[in-house]
């Protein structure tokens, strides 16, 4: 079962549970958008994959204790366990490997703008594994969006496998390791609180992330970390990893997942402003021109009156 097709077995929530779940996921989208600046000023002087793993770590420490404080125990059921590593090596593991590398070698801007084709990815999981229909709104909004990640690409770093144009493939992958986190998460949620199933998905993440922040380590020189970068690591951890996720998931409880993904595209919104802002990265037209392609390729793809025009 998918975030697509499984929407419709989500309860119907009160119009304030709606409204409440909707304004959580707009501080989530700002918190995280706040995050990929966050992250591409720290990994100036930390290794990505080692400042990933250390700041899952410690969300996983924090929501461990909390669930146990909250629920009374902190174990999964025998049948779950296999599910949730799955779900937590590619939601967090992998796509960590992959997002906090490429952060590293492309723009915060760039890296949330191609992260916001995550739904679109969504679309095309669930199609393939038979969980979901591609309907022709489906096929053609997917082609929008994906048209909108290449305008952004060539109108920045263009196409290559090095540099940073490597770090726009990187994050477009991550983006499809992540699609299939939330698209297969959904029927493990059901059976389990938002916080037991952020608390081990991030937990099992940080398996997929032990192996090369091992390997960053050897090299790290621990003189490079300062006042700043503690404080932004206590947001990455604490308020991004930890306390977002947790929101996420109980959003997602309340509105389904396909309809609090579509919340995604603010993320680079709130992203480029900040990149701008606090980085002083030029924002490129093509990047804007990009990014409301990928929001217009979203939206067609989940518009039901589009979809009629095809019926």
């Amino acid at each position: 079962m998918t975030a697509t097709s499984s929407e419709s077995e989500f309860p119907l929530a009160s119009a304030r549970a709606r409204h409440l779940a909707e304004l959580a996921i707009l501080l989530v989208m700002l918190a995280w958008g706040a995050n990929v600046v966050a992250v591409k000023a720290v990994i100036a002087d930390v290794p990505p994959i080692l400042f990933a793993f250390t700041r899952f770590g410690t969300a996983f420490l924090v929501l461990l204790a909390v669930l146990r404080w909250r629920e009374g125990s902190v174990g999964l059921p025998r049948r779950d366990v296999l599910p949730l590593l799955l779900l937590g090596l590619a939601g967090f593991g992998l796509y960590q490997d992959l997002w906090a590398t490429a952060l590293g070698q492309t723009t915060a801007s760039n890296s949330a703008l191609i992260t916001a084709a995550t739904p679109v990815s969504t679309m095309l999981i669930a199609a393939a594994v038979g969980s979901d229909t591609l309907s022709p709104a489906k096929l053609i909004g997917a082609f929008i969006g994906f048209s909108g990640v290449v305008a952004v690409v060539a109108a920045t770093h263009g196409f290559g496998f090095t540099g940073a144009s490597a770090g726009d493939l990187m994050t477009l992958c991550a983006t499809v390791s992540w699609a299939c986190y939330v698209a297969f998460g959904a029927p493990v949620l059901r059976r389990h609180s938002p916080l037991r199933m952020a608390t081990w998905a991030i937990g099992f993440g940080c398996l997929g992330m032990l192996p090369f922040a091992a390997w960053q380590a050897t090299s790290f020189d621990v003189s490079q970390i300062h006042v700043g970068t503690v404080g932004l690591f206590l947001f990455c951890a604490l308020i991004t990893a930890a306390a977002a996720n947790v929101v996420m998931f109980a959003a997602v409880k309340v509105l389904g997942p396909t309809r609090a993904m579509l919340f995604q595209f603010l993320v680079p919104a709130f992203a480029v402003g900040m990149a701008a802002l606090f980085l002083g990265e030029a924002i490129v037209a093509g990047q804007i021109g990009g990014g409301a392609v990928i929001v217009l390729g979203i939206l067609v793809a989940r518009s039901r009156r589009f979809g009629a025009w095809f019926g």
